[in-house]
Parts: structure tokens; sequence; C-alpha cells
């Protein structure tokens, strides 16, 4: 019998989250919104494409509650040599929200990334049609 093996079996020992809590909090009554985080996420670009990992389709999903702040996010490629370093750039860049509680970025594999994932601004720039 063969076992069945998963993208992460192949990966080198990387990081694949990053995560962070602050105890000190400004305004407990402003809220975070989902567009602050974007913008943040969007001054994150990727290092081999000159385009920002929102708009490459990197960020797979943005939950907020409390002004905690979860992100789970993925790669245009497993093997990429700054994989490691992905999820913490992306939680840097969020940490400079004010009133953040916890910042939590997850790298997942699932579902695979593919082109089809980017915006068309992403697509314009890479000449991508």
């Amino acid at each position: 019998m063969t076992e069945k093996k998963n993208i992460e079996d192949f990966l080198p020992n990387k990081h694949s989250s990053y995560s962070r809590s602050f105890s000190k909090i400004k305004d407990y009554k402003k809220k975070i919104n989902k567009a602050d985080v974007i913008k943040c996420i969007q001054n994150v670009m990727d290092p081999e494409i000159p385009v920002n990992l929102y708009d490459l389709g990197l960020i797979y999903s943005i939950s907020l509650h409390d002004n905690n702040v979860k992100i789970e996010m993925t790669l245009t490629n497993p093997n990429c040599p700054v994989a490691g370093q992905m999820p913490e750039n992306v939680g840097k860049s969020v940490e400079k929200l004010e009133c953040l509680k916890s910042i939590e970025v997850k790298l997942v594999w699932h579902p695979v990334w593919t082109k089809d994932m980017m915006t068309e601004d992403a697509k314009l720039a890479l000449d991508i049609f």
C-alpha cells in the first residue's frame, strides 16, 4: 500500500504561520474593518512579481472578530524561497492598524493557487489575458 502524500510532505521546514497579541489597546470602541486590513496587505509585494499579495489572489480569507484578525494565505509556488517570511510580512503590515488585539496569519496550500485568482489589475500589470 502507498501512503497518501500532501503537498506539505514535500516542503522544506518553513514557518507556516505568524501570530502576535497586543495588550495595550488605546480605543476599544473603534472597530477594525476588512477594507483597512486589505489596504495594509496591498502594501506587501511579492518579491519576484511586481504585484501585491492581495491582487495576486494569495489572500484566501480575512476574518475579523472583536479586533482580532485571522488571515489565511497561500503562495504562487510552494517552493518559494521566502515562503517562511511571507506570513510574517503580511502580519507586520496589519500590525500598523490602531486597536488591533491580535493578528494570526496562516499559510495554507488548499485550494492550489491559480492565475485565475488574480484581480484584473494584477493580470493587466503582468500582461496576462
